[in-house]
């Protein structure tokens, strides 16, 4: 079983080190496409020996795609810069090499995401299942603000055990920054795929994805990050809700 890990960076030295590390003698060949850093990442992968691609930026999907394109083996292991394998999930990924699988399937792990130093087991944050090993030239990244895999044929899909860090914020001004600007992706797609919205929306819906998030998904057992991340959470609702109205009321005069 052969394997080309693939991933995408811009401006990622805080992690990407972390990142390349976790696949050490793991993998056959790693493919880094950036799209423009002005800090250490290149040095870091040229350091580590991986195939470093510049490449324009042109979106999450197509940026994504192009890079599957340049792998070479016949299976590719798809992460963000701010992943890593946890020991675990190395050793499940050791095992599977030495016992390659057979017919149309694809491996899905459980990411753990990290928020300002600590691991979120609840608010809805885990264990946010995604799909990252799959057989080269069977599936292509699709969408604008989340992008998903989709596949030609729909393969047999199995999980395997441990994780896949994800350390997403650094800051709490951090998550602000990224939700707006992920907000305002959200509600151009809503308005495109023709969804509308009245003032209802902008109210009710915030207050049941808080009330969803910090008591039915156990965000409250995260303690005061919990709390944290169910309040952005809900924030998050409201202004994608809020510019999706504001769309509607621009765009009809």
């Amino acid at each position: 079983m052969t394997i080309s890990a693939v991933i995408i960076t811009c401006n990622e030295e805080r992690n990407i080190g972390r990142c390349l590390d976790s696949l050490q003698d793991l993998v056959d060949e790693v493919v880094v496409v950036d799209s423009g850093s002005h800090d250490g990442t290149e040095s870091i992968c040229l350091a580590q020996g991986v195939r470093f691609v510049r490449h324009e930026w042109e979106g999450y999907s197509e940026q994504k795609n192009f890079a599957n394109g340049l792998a070479s083996q016949e299976w590719i292991l798809s992460l963000d810069a701010d992943e890593a394998l946890s020991p675990a999930l190395r050793t499940s990924l050791m095992q599977l090499r030495n016992h390659p699988p057979e017919g149309h399937v694809a491996f899905r792990f459980h990411r753990l995401t990290n928020y300002c130093g600590h691991f979120v087991r609840y608010c809805g944050w885990y264990p946010d299942s995604k799909i990252r090993l799959w057989r080269s030239g069977s599936a292509r990244w699709e969408g604008r603000v989340h992008e998903i895999l989709a596949f030609e044929a729909e393969p047999h899909v199995v999980t395997l055990d441990g994780d896949l860090l994800h350390y997403s914020y650094y800051s709490i001004s951090e998550h602000a920054e990224r939700q707006n600007r992920y907000s305002l992706l959200a509600a151009e797609k809503a308005y495109e795929g023709g969804r509308r919205c009245g003032l209802s929306a902008v109210v009710l819906k915030p207050v049941w994805t808080f009330l969803r998030d910090y008591l039915l998904r156990l965000g409250f057992l995260d303690g005061a990050t919990g709390l944290i991340i169910c309040r952005f959470n809900a924030h998050y609702t409201f202004m994608k809700y809020a510019r999706l109205r504001e769309l509607c009321r621009t765009q009809n005069g």
